[in-house]
């Protein structure tokens, strides 16, 4: 299972990268989640729209699903009579954002399927666990299961017992870390630190971590520092470009 990190930013993208997106590639299914502000030129650099086979959204903050809207429209303004891509979203997430355009014209180009957070879900190769996350909308953790590997990523998240069963065992675990360390008020219970990530990553037995979502300025070496106060095992932090593969 692959991984390809399109951006790792939290609130807004900044010239030199994107917010949170991943590419996921197993058995030769192209899984995107999170297609936050940004992500569509890093992604349209490795593969085509049309070779997008699913997208998966944590939640409906722009910074998470914004590129869909543009994705949808490259599909459907190369090629309308290609498949809809298939997208699952928690129910109501995306419906601002897919009502943005003209009315009808972005239908035939994607196919939603809306679900409570708690709920499997079948994606390709992927058997999909997602969780209810504390967060200022509903939010869906998941952990992506197939041929024995398992993907764990938590979207955005407050402080929850929930994280540890998210994160069990997982052979990666993409964790929002927005702080490094201390979380400001103002975002109390609704965002994470890298120090809990450590923490949490720890119990749970997490065997590779990668932090994403950091705030527009963080430097990347404090939120490594912090986490590594926790957590002995591989960390890197989502930059454009990386990519990390686990697995056969």
């Amino acid at each position: 299972m692959r991984t390809t990190v399109l951006g790792g930013l939290g609130a807004f993208p900044t010239a030199g990268q994107a917010c949170s997106g991943f590419l996921i590639e197993h058995d030769g299914f192209r899984l995107l989640i999170d297609p936050g502000y940004a992500t569509l030129q890093p992604l349209l650099a490795r593969v085509a729209a049309r070779q997008v086979d699913a997208v998966f959204v944590s939640h409906g903050h722009p910074d998470h699903c914004a590129d869909l809207q543009p994705l949808v429209r490259a599909r459907v303004l190369t090629d309308r009579s290609g498949p809809p891509l298939p997208v699952h979203a928690p129910t109501g997430s995306l419906t601002g954002l897919l009502a943005i355009d003209e009315p009808g014209m972005l239908e035939p180009g994607y196919r939603l399927t809306e679900f409570t957070p708690g709920e499997t879900l079948r994606l390709g190769p992927y058997e999909v666990r997602t969780f209810s996350l504390p967060h200022w909308v509903p939010n869906a953790g998941a952990r992506f299961s197939a041929a024995g590997v398992v993907l764990a990523y938590t979207g955005d998240t407050g402080h929850s017992p929930t994280l540890v069963e998210l994160a069990r065992d997982a052979d990666l675990l993409i964790a929002e870390a927005t702080y490094p360390d201390d979380i400001p008020q103002r975002h109390a219970g609704n965002l994470s630190s890298a120090v809990e990530v450590g923490r949490y990553a720890t119990e749970a037995g997490a065997r590779r971590v990668l932090l994403t979502h950091l705030w527009p300025g963080v430097d990347p070496e404090d939120a490594l520092a912090a986490v590594r106060r926790g957590y002995a095992g591989p960390v890197e932090v989502a930059g454009p470009g990386l990519t990390v593969t686990v697995g056969r």
